[in-house]
Order: C-alpha cells, then structure tokens, then sequence
C-alpha cells in the first residue's frame, strides 16, 4: 500500500523518432518540433520535444509503476517551465503528497529534470484513483 511521503523516480530520454512519431499520431506537426532549420531561428536554437510527450512519462509511471496497473488517470496539472530535448538524459520524480482513502484517490506532486543542467523541465501534480494501493 502506498503512503503519503512515498517516492519514485524514472529514468527517461526522448529520441527523434519519438517526436516523429508523436506528431504523426497527434497531429501537431508545429516545425518547432521537426525542422531544425526553423528551429534555429526561435529562442529555443534547436527543435524541442512536444509538451506533452515529455509529460507522457507521467502516464507511464501511473500506470505501469507507481501506483501501476489498475491506475485511473482523474486529472494533471502542469507547468512547462523549461524545454525538453531529444537525446538527452531525464529523471521524472513522484511523491505522494496525500491521500483520501475513503475514495481511494492519491495526490501525487510529479516534475521533470534535466539530468545535465538540474532544471526543473515540468512540474505538476496529479490525481490518481486506485482501489488496491490508495485503500
């Protein structure tokens, strides 16, 4: 059984196949993603993983890991508040910040680091309902 204070840690790393590939199954094909040329030219200097793929080991985590399979995904709040890039080295952090056992529902604090420089990438937290773990 999960408590609160819990903790867990993902090791993730986006390539740019995966970015393709996000693009073509979201449709968000916005160059700032796919043309380094465009790229070049915004604030960023290089083409950035899509929000929401680089959040998407959130999801991983929930439902495979921490708390795993049975997970229901009930809501997310985000911030994106440093650009993610291909091939390079992340750590996705969770840590349960509360619980509501009656429901079965846990509040879990989620963020997204650049292994490299130590920024803080994403920051958010969720809420996530599990019969088993948050009983």
């Amino acid at each position: 059984m999960i408590e609160v204070g819990d903790k867990f840690e993902q090791k993730v790393r986006y390539t740019q196949e995966d970015v393709i590939g996000f693009a073509k199954v979201s449709g968000d094909c916005n160059p700032i993603h796919l043309d380094p040329e465009y790229a070049a030219k915004t604030m960023f200097k290089r083409p950035i993983v899509h929000g929401f793929l680089s959040a998407s080991v959130f999801s991983k985590v929930f439902g495979m890991d921490f708390p795993g399979p049975g997970t229901i995904y009930m809501s997310q709040q985000m911030k994106f508040l440093a650009p993610v890039y291909v091939d390079r080295d992340y750590t996705a952090r969770f840590e349960v910040a509360e619980i509501k056992r009656e429901k079965h529902i846990g509040i879990v604090n989620c963020s997204l680091t650049d292994d490299e420089t130590g920024k803080e990438c994403i920051s958010g937290t969720a809420m996530l309902k599990h019969d088993i773990q948050f009983a």
